[in-house]
């Protein structure tokens, strides 16, 4: 089975480890959301690539869900010694690692997919990780404070704001001339399935979704997605932010109807969510909670299920 699954960041690099699970022998591509990357240090960060490169290939804090395990900072405590900006984004020294050689290779004419592969190849993922995209497409957000109404990078309001000033709402800055990266609509239209995992619909899969070519592929594909949202909550992070910037409802309907019976035919949403529906998509209601190896195993099997 070919399956090809968009993701961000922690809640997807965790469904992505249970989709493996579930299915040992499909040949699974994921396509990773580079809205969030950002230059820091003369270093380019791609923090969703690296959060599933990390997870799937062991080397993972367990504990944030984020960074390398058994990290130092070091490097971090030098910089700020020497008052060097920005502070409020911690790079770890085995991360920094991670970051120069993926500078070092950008700035020698790779392209970052190619780059994405090099540095999997230490890993060993299990899976094809291929950027949405090799152009720089970077999600800004809009805010309005103290000085006034403007637009900030979203490792800003998402790192050092944690989303406390609310968002008036997102700029993929670069997506009109971004084209996906090679192999993206390749792998998409020889898929058997996409699947959707619970990463933020609106900074993660949207964003994904807002590369030009990459919607109308998927909307082409038998599409399941799974719920971010049980019980009108997020499991973790902030996509109840994100959502209400956009004015949509923090819950599993809401979702739902974001995506849109086009993008989703299956549903997967949690038993406190059972009432959702949608004319066009199937919708089923499981345990969703990622507590574990096999709890998430589980939840990835009830989607290949759908899939079928």
């Amino acid at each position: 089975m070919r399956i090809v699954s968009l993701a961000g960041g922690i809640g997807g690099a965790r469904f992505l480890r249970g989709l493996r699970a579930a299915a040992p022998d499909a040949e699974i591509t994921v396509i990773g959301n580079t809205g969030d990357d950002i230059t820091l240090f003369g270093l380019r960060v791609c923090p969703d690539l690296d959060t599933v490169m990390y997870t799937l290939g062991g080397g993972i804090d367990e504990q944030q869900g984020w960074g390398r395990a058994g990290e130092h900072h070091v490097v971090k405590e030098e910089l700020a010694a020497y008052g060097v900006e920005p502070q409020w984004f911690g790079l770890g020294d085995r991360d920094f690692a991670t970051h120069i050689v993926r500078t070092q290779m950008l700035g020698a004419g790779y392209p970052l997919s190619a780059v994405t592969e090099a540095l999997c190849d230490r890993w060993r993922p299990g899976v094809r990780l291929i950027p949405m995209t090799d152009d720089r497409a970077e999600t800004h957000v809009i805010v309005e404070d103290e000085q006034g109404r403007r637009a900030i990078h979203f490792q800003e309001w998402w790192v050092r704001l944690r989303a406390s000033v609310p968002a008036k709402g997102f700029a993929l800055v670069g997506a009109e001339d971004a084209k996906p990266a090679p192999g993206v609509l390749e792998a998409i239209r020889d898929a058997d399935a996409v699947i959707l995992p619970p990463s933020n619909p609106v900074v993660s899969i949207g964003t994904i979704l807002q590369i030009p070519g990459i919607r109308e592929a998927v909307e082409a594909k038998p599409v399941v997605g799974v719920s971010p949202i049980i019980g009108g909550a997020p499991v973790r992070g902030m996509a109840d932010a994100c959502l209400t910037a956009i004015g949509v409802e923090t819950s599993a309907q809401a979702v739902l109807e974001l995506y849109g019976s086009r993008l989703v035919d299956g549903w997967l949403v949690a038993e406190q969510d059972a009432d959702v529906a949608l004319e066009g998509v199937r919708v089923e209601a499981r345990p969703l909670l990622m507590s574990d190896p096999e709890a998430t195993a589980a939840i990835a099997r009830a989607a290949l299920e759908l899939v079928k």
